[in-house]
């Protein structure tokens, strides 16, 4: 074949294949679009209490000064060492400090939280962010025992806490069904109760209690209730609760955003951690 021939042959493939690619390049990149509008996922493990709270239930007015009630912090990883003292010198008398997520998470900054609470003179507690997709209640309450959510008869350590709400990572309610979330929750506190001899305390939000366990009632006579809502007051209760022992009521308090409320003087706060 002659050389020009040979040439315009090369020529006239590169031009096909130029359009080619022009054409690719113009088409709609929906797939980018639709990864750069899509909400992040965080990454696991950092789950904390009331992380769905103002996106699902919104955020009111804060609730009034009451001497009947005793005024706390819930503190996780996002606080990192948390300053104490100032928020004793604030009139914050009990803490509540994330252990656990799952059964492959451990808050690393746990031990100064629970015990820099407990030196400057708190009652304080720890509590496990609950991941039903995960694993089964019972390996989450052995695995959050273990790795500080243990309770002793001290006066000064509250009953462990499963922190049972809005999945951060995906479905709402971690893809199970009412019944199957609710014999989840039971194999949590009945592990946990055969372990401590304490019954855990449940922290959750009402809307999330009806959406995903069909606001089953049969925990209520024998499981506390720590209620989240961000508002003025603690509003409706989940069925079977008359009333609650603990309430978040705001995540934007100062030093430590999540501040609650314990339903009771710094007594019987004390007398709760003792078991009574």
């Amino acid at each position: 074949m002659p050389v020009h021939r040979s040439r315009s042959v090369r020529i006239r493939a590169l031009g096909t294949a130029g359009a080619v690619l022009l054409t690719l390049l113009a088409l709609p990149q929906t797939s980018a679009v639709a990864d750069a509008t899509a909400p992040a996922v965080p990454p696991r493990g950092s789950a904390h209490m009331g992380m769905g709270v103002v996106a699902h239930d919104g955020q009111g007015g804060l609730p009034t000064a009451r001497s009947t009630q005793t005024e706390g912090v819930d503190v996780s990883s996002h606080q990192g060492n948390v300053a104490w003292g100032t928020l004793w010198n604030s009139g914050v008398r009990w803490a509540y400090a994330k252990a656990t997520e799952g059964t492959y998470y451990t808050n690393p900054y746990h031990a100064q939280q629970y015990d820099g609470s407990y030196d400057v003179g708190m009652v304080r507690g720890a509590y496990h962010f609950g991941t039903p997709d995960t694993a089964g209640g019972a390996a989450q309450a052995d695995y959050f025992v273990d790795r500080g959510g243990a309770w002793s008869a001290d006066g000064r350590t509250l009953p462990g806490v499963l922190d049972i709400e809005w999945n951060p990572y995906g479905d709402d309610c971690y893809g199970k069904s009412a019944s199957s979330m609710v014999s989840w929750i039971r194999d949590f506190l009945d592990r946990y109760r055969a372990r401590t001899g304490r019954s855990a305390v449940l922290y959750t939000a009402t809307s999330w209690w009806k959406q995903c366990t069909g606001n089953y009632a049969g925990f209520a006579s024998t499981t506390p209730l720590w209620i989240a809502r961000y508002a003025s007051s603690a509003g409706e209760l989940p069925a079977g609760w008359g009333t609650y022992t603990m309430w978040q009521y705001t995540s934007t308090g100062p030093t430590v955003g999540d501040h609650d409320r314990f339903n009771g003087t710094v007594d019987r706060v004390r007398a709760f951690a003792a078991g009574s």
